[in-house]
């Protein structure tokens, strides 16, 4: 049998849409706004085949370098032959969506911005550094008045 090696050879799942979103895009997908430096993530919308862009920059982060009126220029990068290698990708906007991967860190400076307030306020030093997960602290569990149960296998029978 001949082998397939076409655009968008396995991508049956890849472009796949989600259940009760087929059809077009919504409104709203048209009338966001792209600023060059935003960071954007690339999902292929299947309903619209202009514009798309190739399977392997489905799900990759990249930064706008260049808006138009219907597309955007995004950069990614490409690992080729164990190096990275920045990759120009012209899209279309049904394409593209704001990237979430910053929000965290937006937060973060907006409450210790807060925090500096506070605490030149009060005349003192603000503490902004952040802890890992610390271990969970031990416990003693008591079994008076909860004894323990020992659970075993209810035998299959059958009732013919």
């Amino acid at each position: 049998m001949p082998h397939s090696f076409g655009m968008r050879a396995r991508t049956r799942h890849m472009f796949k849409q989600n259940f009760k979103q087929h059809g077009s895009p919504n409104l709203s997908t048209y009338l966001v706004h792209y600023r060059v430096g935003d960071i954007v993530d690339i999902k292929a919308n299947a309903s619209e085949q202009k514009g798309m862009p190739h399977k392997f920059y489905h799900g990759k982060t990249g930064i706008v370098y260049n808006v138009t009126s219907r597309a955007v220029g995004v950069i990614c990068q490409k690992v080729v032959n164990g190096r990275y290698l920045e990759k120009r990708v012209n899209i279309r906007v049904e394409h593209v969506r704001h990237s979430k991967c910053r929000q965290e860190f937006l937060d973060r400076v907006k409450s210790n911005a807060l925090k500096k307030h506070e605490a030149k306020e009060k005349g003192e030093k603000a503490d902004l550094k952040r802890l890992p997960a610390q271990p969970r602290e031990s416990r003693v569990v008591s079994i008076k008045g909860n004894v323990p149960q020992t659970l075993t296998a209810v035998p299959y029978e059958t009732t013919i």
